[in-house]
């Protein structure tokens, strides 16, 4: 076992004794996808420290613990069909397509350059990741509808075209709040009429959602 592969089992173990890792599918995605592949180079050392990292243009990578606490609520499984808003690096995207599928996954970026990144990322990691360059805050209609929809970007209010692209029974899981820089994580599920259930997971701070439906730059 290689260095990156001790400190990568140390860290899942981590999150599991304090209850971010639950499940079985969850703590496998985490122990197959290799974090330091989809960080920048000069982060290498750094990437299975419990904490964000900076990927450049103001964004960054979530911690682990907020990454493993998002996917468990999310509730995935294999063959859901899913679109991650913020594609950013590519290993949120890469986790999901261990859980259900690569073929199943869409992940939108707004920012050119990251959307470059995050896509190199995950054709290098092996990954067939549908990802796409786009604003986020109108979804992504053109593989509509979905089973969930994980946003890594928090939203001043959850948009309409979200909710339109969902399934019934579907998911939507995203940092939601007025305040730029303190949301909480909110999951809300689609009922047979249309309406949304809601709960909520404790507060957070994710760098804001940009776009026409989301914060303005």
């Amino acid at each position: 076992m290689s260095i990156n592969d001790e400190t990568r089992y140390k860290m899942v173990f981590y999150l599991e004794k304090l209850g971010y890792v639950k499940s079985e599918t969850v703590k496998k995605a985490f122990l197959k996808v290799d974090r330091s592949k989809f960080i920048p180079e000069n982060l290498k050392e750094e990437a299975y420290r419990d904490s964000p990292l900076s990927i450049g243009c103001g964004q960054t990578i979530s911690a682990p613990s907020m990454i493993a606490l998002m996917l468990e609520v999310s509730d995935l499984k294999l063959g859901l069909k899913i679109l991650e808003i913020g594609a950013g690096s590519g290993y949120n995207a890469a986790l999901i397509a261990e859980i259900c599928g690569e073929k199943n996954v869409v992940t939108i970026e707004r920012i050119p350059e990251v959307y470059q990144f995050g896509m190199e990322n995950l054709k290098r990691a092996g990954y067939k990741v549908k990802v796409a360059l786009g604003d986020g805050t109108k979804g992504y209609q053109e593989d509509a509808p979905y089973d969930r929809i994980i946003a890594t970007a928090a939203a001043p209010q959850v948009p309409q075209s979200w909710k339109d692209q969902l399934k019934e029974g579907g998911m939507i899981i995203a940092p939601v709040g007025r305040e730029r820089y303190y949301q909480e994580l909110l999951v809300l599920k689609k009922k047979k009429d249309g309406t949304f259930g809601s709960n909520k997971y404790g507060g957070c701070v994710f760098v804001p959602l940009v776009g026409e439906d989301g914060w303005k730059e």
